[in-house]
């Protein structure tokens, strides 16, 4: 049998397939219903509102609405933080200055890791024997 600690409360339990425990499990749908009844009476509400009114912390509702749990599109006023800089967002998990930012910083590894590479090509064989060069030249 399969059994560990809940990562959210600590207890021990059968391991399931959520990785969480049936109490937190049932925790997690009550907080869901909270939100979901407080969104249908407050479509405006914002992402910090919904967590003031209901008591659902921002992380939570914020895993709601990547799961698809709750829509963005049927609130307008809901977003959640970018995981880099914290600029609220709609979709997806970065804001687009962090995606452009992490884009061109991974470009620009990777043609400075290119350029090494192709720097220690033309480097091999110069030795103190040169014994390459000697083979290819007759």
């Amino acid at each position: 049998m399969n059994v560990g600690n809940c990562p959210r409360c600590g207890r021990l339990f059968a391991n399931n397939f959520r990785e969480i425990c049936p109490s937190c499990i049932k925790d997690i749908e009550t907080e869901y219903e909270k939100c979901l009844e407080y969104l249908r009476e407050e479509k405006q509400a914002t992402i910090q509102e919904v967590s003031e009114a209901t008591g659902v912390s921002i992380r939570q509702i914020t895993k709601f609405i990547k799961e698809g749990r709750i829509s963005v599109a049927n609130n307008p006023n809901m977003m959640y933080p970018c995981e880099v800089c914290g600029v609220l967002i709609r979709e997806g998990n970065m804001c687009d200055s962090c995606r452009t930012r992490l884009t061109r910083d991974l470009a620009a590894a990777t043609r400075e890791e290119s350029n090494k590479q192709s720097g220690s090509d033309n480097q091999r064989g110069t030795g103190a024997y040169n014994a390459l060069n000697k083979f290819r030249t007759p």
